[in-house]
């Protein structure tokens, strides 16, 4: 008789894990722009590994752009079921203007919703001509900077943050030294593209300009890629401490009925196996395991947060990425 109930039970789809008959099969992930790979890796593990508890059959698919260009798209209609993007206004855009999620998004899932970090990271010419070593080089007058528009990349918007930050923290806090350092760095760069992948292209496959500023993930995952032999990575001494937050779109899921699929795709990340992939592809994680495997290829480096330097992301909307902001002016002294 047990074993009649049970078989009834995961018949009905009440077994543990198991997905109901009328929920959908497939769940969409809408994330930054240099996620691709690594999101492909992710999603195959997690596909086998819901299949062994279920034996459900997944797809998850895949979205990538400038993360503020994404975070827009959904405010706009696209709907994704998880967002693991790489910067906090962009999902907070998400409650505040659409209330697709709710306020304490942060608190449902350890370190702020934030399964592992990186931060902005130098990538040069092999043999580093040009003798980039830190901040203070890309305001240099013989350097070309290459790194995507803050206006539609989180990635970028660090890169603004970490050297705005580097400057305060240079000059004992002076902003006005800090604004015109940022505007000297700004000067530098030729091109600006709209996310961080195509900022690489430029760089890697164009051949233009000297550094490339993006997360340290990306310059190693590039080097790896195309090339020791082409390619260094410079660690700058002072960098910002750049969190990847995720979360359930709340909205989409409880129209969709997707909610189990998209939380488990998120828990995913924070399980060893999760952990090992994120670090496998250069991004810093919070598993100490995990850490103590790959800790010889991080170089120490000292992180500052926005939360210290600026006061916290709310602050740092209002004064510096709204119109008519200090990155507007930095723009303009462009």
């Amino acid at each position: 008789m047990r074993k009649f109930i049970l078989l009834s039970a995961l018949a009905l789809g009440l077994g543990v894990g198991a997905v109901k008959a009328d929920e959908p099969k497939e769940i969409l992930n809408v994330s930054y722009d240099i996620s691709r790979e690594l999101f492909e890796q992710v999603n195959k593990a997690f596909i086998a590994d819901w299949k062994a508890r279920t034996g459900e059959e997944l797809k998850v698919n895949q979205s990538h752009a400038g993360s503020s260009k994404q975070a827009r798209s959904i405010l706009e209609g696209l709907e994704a079921d998880v967002v693991t993007f790489n910067q906090v206004t962009d999902v907070q855009v998400l409650h505040d203007k659409g209330d697709f999620i709710p306020a304490d998004w942060q608190k449902r899932l350890p370190n702020n919703s934030s399964p592992y970090y990186s931060f902005p990271s130098f990538l040069v010419r092999v043999g580093n001509p040009k003798n980039i070593r830190n901040w203070d080089d890309l305001a240099r007058d013989d350097v070309k900077v290459i790194f995507p528009n803050p206006k539609t990349s989180g990635n970028a918007r660090y890169t603004y943050l970490a050297a705005y930050a580097y400057a305060l923290d240079a000059n004992n806090g002076d902003h006005d030294k800090a604004r015109e350092f940022v505007a000297k760095v700004f000067r530098n760069v030729p091109v600006f593209d709209t996310g961080g992948r195509g900022a690489t292209t430029t760089f890697a496959e164009r051949g233009i300009g000297d550094v490339l500023v993006t997360f340290e993930a990306e310059t190693r995952g590039t080097q790896k890629q195309l090339g020791a032999d082409k390619y260094d990575v410079v660690v700058p001494q002072i960098s910002l401490l750049a969190e990847f937050p995720v979360t359930v779109v709340d909205k989409v899921v409880g129209k969709r009925g997707s909610r189990k699929i998209a939380e488990a795709y998120l828990n995913y990340l924070y399980t060893p196996e999760g952990q090992e992939i994120l670090a496998q592809n250069f991004n810093r994680v919070h598993d100490k395991s995990v850490i103590e495997k790959h800790k010889d290829i991080y170089p120490e480096v000292r992180l500052l947060t926005v939360e210290d330097v600026f006061g916290g992301w709310d602050k740092v909307q209002k004064e510096h990425f709204a119109e008519g902001g200090v990155l507007d002016q930095v723009f303009t002294k462009k």
